[in-house]
């Protein structure tokens, strides 16, 4: 085995960190270099407020980029659904692994469903996609806006065993809400699956483009290490940088980022691509679903699926109706 490490740069958050180690300790196993870790704190571990007003999808993602970039780190992951959807010159994804569940997860009190929320009660979600579409399905429960880990908001759910973090001291009232909302893929890689009380059905709730997938990224040249290189051309799994391509085309297209009311969830039937979307008013009084398919199962035939059906929904309305 080579003397050679290559180091991977990461957020410092439980989540990020759980989700870096498991890249890291397969690109290891496949090839066999040794590594190191690198936290890099970004704006949006240090900033207060509403996520939809600190900046869009990037404000977790420009440190990490501005690491690599130095050559403080060779790779970075990032939680797909956290980057903009314009690829920075320099910069590539050079693994999108197999995608975990896509699924946004209610974790409410007393084991409640959605449907079984008494009427006005509190749901804590800092995603306007999300609670446009709680809205849309209960119109009488009560939108909280939260931040923080994911302890942190586990400990918003009255009766939670989940306990608060440091970076909620102080901030918010614990058992506060009755329920929370958090992508599936994020609770499990945490081991905290048995707080969901129901995995969201996408026909009730489309989750964000890319949600549940991972992006490693390099710098255009490669990683510097030609046997992680290779690992990583292993790693990246077919049908999610499918799907990922088509759900990020139509939300570059529509101009949208994390602060929109937009869904959109791509999957492959045996030789078909599936794109389904959803533009929300932001108050949920309003959804416009479309769908499309293609048969071309490539990057440049996901990436045309995206656009089109992203100027479908432009051509019907979409922009004004989720505010774009």
């Amino acid at each position: 085995m080579s003397a050679e490490r290559f180091t991977i740069g990461t957020r410092g958050s439980a989540l990020a960190t759980t989700q870096t180690g498991n890249v890291a300790a397969q690109l290891h196993e496949i090839s066999q270099v040794p590594y190191d870790t690198v936290l890099v704190k970004t704006e949006g571990d240090v900033t207060t407020g509403p996520l939809s007003q600190l900046g869009g999808t990037g404000v977790f993602a420009a440190a990490l980029r501005q690491a690599l970039y130095e050559g403080n780190c060779d790779l970075a992951v990032h939680s797909l659904k956290d980057l903009p959807t314009t690829q920075p010159e320099g910069l590539v994804i050079a693994a999108t692994p197999k995608r975990a569940d896509v699924r946004d997860a209610l974790c409410a009190r007393d084991g409640l469903f959605l449907a079984e929320l008494p009427e006005g009660a509190t749901v804590g979600t800092g995603s306007p996609r999300r609670a446009a579409q709680v809205l849309a399905f209960r119109p009488d429960l009560k939108i909280v806006d939260i931040r923080g880990n994911v302890g942190t908001r586990l400990g918003r759910v009255k009766g939670s065993p989940a306990q608060k973090d440091d970076g909620g001291v102080g901030r918010t009232a614990q058992g506060d809400l009755d329920a929370v909302i958090l992508a599936a893929a994020g609770l499990e890689r945490l081991g905290l699956e048995s707080h969901i009380t129901e995995y969201l059905d996408p026909e009730i709730m489309l989750p964000a483009p890319g949600q549940g997938s991972l992006a490693v990224e390099v710098r255009t040249g490669g990683s510097g290490h030609p046997s992680v290189d290779a690992a990583l051309e292993t790693m990246d799994d077919g049908d999610t940088r499918l799907a990922i391509t088509a759900e990020r085309a139509l939300l570059a297209r529509l101009e949208a980022g994390c602060a929109a009311p937009i869904g959109a969830l791509a999957t492959v039937h045996g030789e078909v691509l599936v794109l389904d979307s959803v533009a929300c008013r932001p108050d949920g009084t309003d959804t416009m679903r479309r769908s499309a398919t293609t048969q071309t199962l490539t990057v440049d035939g996901a990436h045309a699926l995206g656009v089109a059906l992203a100027e479908q929904l432009l051509r019907e309305g979409a922009a004004d109706l989720a505010g774009l």
